[in-house]
Formats: structure tokens, sequence, C-alpha cells
């Protein structure tokens, strides 16, 4: 996933909006709104944003020609999120492109007509964004991330790299990803591989920090910490 994460999901979501069926037919400037709920300065964000302006040109839509992009970053605070889509709706784009569930929730508040793009949410349905894969209905759509199974991938990997592992925290922010929606099939599979798992809910580094020190403290442990974009395994 990481090595393809954006410049496929990007590239394949752009090529199916609606605006991109013909380029050089429409004389009228296309906008299209970006909402990044990430750090501007990443340098990840850097490339990520560029394979993005490069696939549209790719696909005919240049800008300053016939297209026009305007950009914006959350800087990771979920507080501005709402604040951010309001702005953007505002500007009465003709197309949002949005990564993570925080941010396409705040969209979808925002508006019910201007057509929504998402990447990075794993649980759409679940989080409300859409009715269901097959027929997403109102303003949004997008290319899902993740499906709750792939937790027991990460179980299973986490088993091979550490045989005696008896236990494993599962960690994450529940206010920035499905937390439950990966817990609730961690939980399921995991007494098949002979691990407990230990829920651990984090809001901040410092919550971390203390997750990880109280597990170290018993033997044979492990910690996977999903994110929206990948996803860490490790063994104590």
């Amino acid at each position: 996933m990481k090595r393809r994460e954006f410049i496929t999901l990007l590239g394949g979501a752009a090529a199916a909006w609606p605006l991109a069926a013909s380029a050089q037919q429409s004389e009228r400037m296309r906008h299209i709104s970006v909402v990044v709920h990430g750090v501007q300065t990443a340098a990840e964000w850097e490339r990520r944003v560029a394979a993005f302006r490069q696939r549209l040109a790719e696909l005919g839509w240049l800008e300053g020609r016939n297209v026009h992009v305007s950009t914006v970053f959350s800087d990771n605070n979920f507080d501005r999120l709402r604040q951010i889509a309001q702005e953007m709706v505002a500007q009465n784009p003709d197309v949002i492109f949005v990564n993570t569930t925080p941010a396409t929730r705040a969209l979808q508040e925002a508006t019910r007509a201007i057509p929504v793009v998402f990447v990075q949410v794993s649980d759409p349905t679940g989080a409300g964004v859409i009715a269901s894969l097959a027929r997403p209905g109102s303003n949004i759509t997008g290319v899902l991330l993740y499906e709750d199974s792939i937790a027991g991938k990460w179980l299973g990997m986490l088993k091979e790299i550490a045989p005696r592992l008896r236990r494993s925290a599962l960690v994450g922010n529940p206010k920035g990803f499905p937390y439950n929606y990966f817990l609730r099939t961690a939980k399921a599979i995991a007494p098949s591989l002979g691990i407990e798992i230990v829920p651990t809910p984090v809001a901040n580094a410092i919550d971390m920090e203390r997750s990880i020190q109280s597990l170290a403290r018993v033997a044979d442990s492990g910690l996977l910490a999903p994110r929206t974009t990948r996803s860490r395994s490790i063994a104590i």
C-alpha cells in the first residue's frame, strides 16, 4: 500500500470523476477543492499532492488553462475540520477531494450537493458517509482503504514475528479512524491465533507512551498501531 497509496488511489479516483470526461470540450474553468487531513510541510504530503496534480494533467486537466485546484491542510487538527469544510463549500467548487473519515464526515455535514470523492476511509458505511459499497447514494463516493478482515492479517504477521506472543494491544485514536471497526474483527480472530487483544484507545502521544510502558511490563506482548495509510506491528 505504501508504494502505490496515492498515485493509484488519486489517479483512479480522478479518472472516475464526472468532470474528467472530456477536458477539452468545456470552455468553463473548473474548480477542484482538495481537503487534506495532514501536515502541509510533511514530505509525504508534498509527494502525494504532486502526484495528484500530475495525474490531473495526464487526464487533460491543466492548472491555469481549464482547471483551478485549491488545497487546504488541517495540520492534523481535528477541531479545524468543520471550519475548513465550510470554507471549501463556500467556494462552490465543481468537486471536492478529501482524505480520511473525519474530514469526509465534516464535508458531509457542510454539503449535500457538491460531489465529494474520498480516499483513506476504511468503514464508509459504518461511518455513515455512504449508504452501501454498491450504491453510495447522495453526493459522496470514493475508494475503500481497508476491509476489517485485514486485522487478522496484521495479527498473523505479528504472530510470525514473535511465535510466543500471547497478547497484543490494538492502539489507535478513535477520533481519527474507525477504531471499533478493526477492534471487533481483531477480537474475533485473535483466539484462533492464541492471542488476547488488549483494547488501547489513545488520544495523544502521552497516552501512547503510557500504553507502551504498561504493555512492556508483561512478557510475550505485542502491539498493533493501525493508521489510515499503514499499520505497524511491534513485538515486545
